[in-house]
């Protein structure tokens, strides 16, 4: 981009707890659009389905209550949920990119349609609060490189 541009601006986007967060109904729906084969969709929603938690305090335990995002803490399924549910986030604009990187995301925008960032920025956060990921404004930052 910076051989036909002046510039680019990097938006390094940051999501909190992205893999915790990862409801599994819209999981299904995605994994439904991939070609795969009936036994290994079966598989994974089994593995995410029938689950509860319950908390006690003070000798007191509260009632269960089921479980309906999330992944098991160090289950392999973590980060490929959060890469399927990812997958269909996309820029506005096609001179634009986005690169994704385990719950990171870098909105890559060239100098001839630098206009478009507050536009992609929005979307990208729609985007977001549908997939229940929220962005961590903390660690999200931007570079522009000449």
């Amino acid at each position: 981009m910076l051989s036909s541009n002046a510039y680019v601006r990097i938006i390094s986007l940051d999501y909190s707890k992205a893999f915790d967060t990862v409801r599994h109904a819209p999981l299904f729906d995605k994994l439904l659009m991939l070609n795969m084969p009936d036994e290994v969709y079966n598989w994974t929603r089994d593995y995410f389905q029938g689950h509860s938690h319950c908390t006690m305090f003070d000798n007191c335990v509260s009632a269960f209550l089921e479980i309906h995002a999330s992944v098991f803490q160090g289950s392999a399924l973590g980060p490929a949920s959060y890469v399927i549910t990812a997958a269909d986030l996309m820029t506005r604009h096609h001179d634009n990119r986005l690169l994704k990187y385990a719950d990171d995301i870098y909105l890559i925008v060239p100098a001839v349609v630098s206009y478009t960032v507050e536009e992609e920025l929005n979307h990208i956060a729609e985007w977001s609060r549908a997939n229940n990921l929220r962005l961590n404004q903390s660690k999200s930052q931007e570079i522009t490189s000449a």
